[in-house]
């Protein structure tokens, strides 16, 4: 008998044999075969994506943000193929995102991710001091991985050194020093006033300067030579990215010192603070209204 002609049953057999040994394989609970079918599933991705998912550490760093500005969480993945990427909240366990959409009823927090782009980025608009905390970047594997992002809120704050008065004799130099803490980046400048005027370092009273150095703490220096009483009133320190800081300076004639014979607290002399107890500037109020009293 023609062998051809039996040929498509022999096909047949050969298939519903396959497919037997499939069925018993799928109905099979032995870690054996349960092992074997997930390493193919691997092997298979693998071959699909040109390697493993993994995490690029050095683009997905911890985050410093500033209160109130939008912060961003990025989570670069390497070899993703048809897996997805979630942002898991460790704070309360809550699913936040799944690849480009977002599962939390917070407006706030949004997914972002460009075609093609292998950034996953976990956005948070005016980010408050409860939003601190980790953050989980997490791949779909089986188990799934994990990156964990640190996010720190902060809010800078501005300081005065010698704040809130300060009390210099005429003639000195009025030496004003403010620093910015807690920024995650230098302010993109610092503005000084005097009694709400923004001062101009070339006007004609001359003698006026600034000098700032940026860095993880920003220091400005205001500096006012030959002080006279009308240098007196109220300095502000006002940053780009920080609350405004306000001292008062009081310039005072140097003979009425010398008739108290003491300088008032936090008396700044040639450069220097001098610290003595504060009624002496009371007392130094007193000589003057002495001295002009008929």
């Amino acid at each position: 008998m023609d062998p051809i002609l039996f040929s498509p049953t022999a096909a047949a057999l050969q298939r519903d044999t396959g497919k037997s040994k499939e069925t018993a394989a799928a109905n099979s609970l032995e870690p054996a075969t349960s092992s074997s079918a997930s390493v193919t599933v691997s092997t298979s991705s693998i071959r699909a994506t040109g390697g493993v998912p993994g995490f690029d550490k050095v683009a997905s760093k911890n985050v410093t943000a500033l209160l109130g500005k939008t912060a961003y969480l990025n989570c670069r993945v390497k070899n993703l193929g048809n897996k997805t990427v979630s942002w898991v909240r460790h704070r309360d366990i809550h699913l936040l995102t799944v690849g480009r959409y977002t599962y939390t009823s917070d407006q706030r927090f949004r997914a972002i991710h460009h075609p093609h782009s292998e950034d996953w980025t976990l956005q948070i608009k005016y980010p408050q001091h409860r939003d601190s905390g980790i953050y989980e970047c997490q791949i779909s594997t089986t188990p799934h991985m994990s990156h964990f992002i640190h996010l720190n809120v902060v809010e800078p704050t501005t300081d005065i050194i010698g704040a809130p008065d300060l009390y210099i004799d005429r003639g000195s130099t009025i030496n004003l020093t403010c620093v910015v803490l807690y920024s995650p980046e230098p302010p993109a400048y610092i503005f000084w006033n005097h009694n709400d005027a923004i001062i101009s370092y070339d006007s004609p009273r001359g003698g006026v300067s600034v000098i700032t150095e940026k860095g993880e703490t920003t220091t400005s220096f205001l500096l006012i030579q030959k002080a006279k009483p009308s240098d007196s009133g109220r300095y502000t320190c006002n940053p780009s990215n920080a609350q405004a800081k306000s001292i008062t300076v009081h310039v005072l004639n140097e003979a009425l010192l010398s008739v108290a014979g003491e300088y008032p607290a936090a008396m700044q002399h040639g450069g220097q603070a001098h610290h003595r107890s504060s009624h002496l500037y009371c007392l130094i109020f007193c000589v003057c209204l002495l001295l002009l009293s008929p």
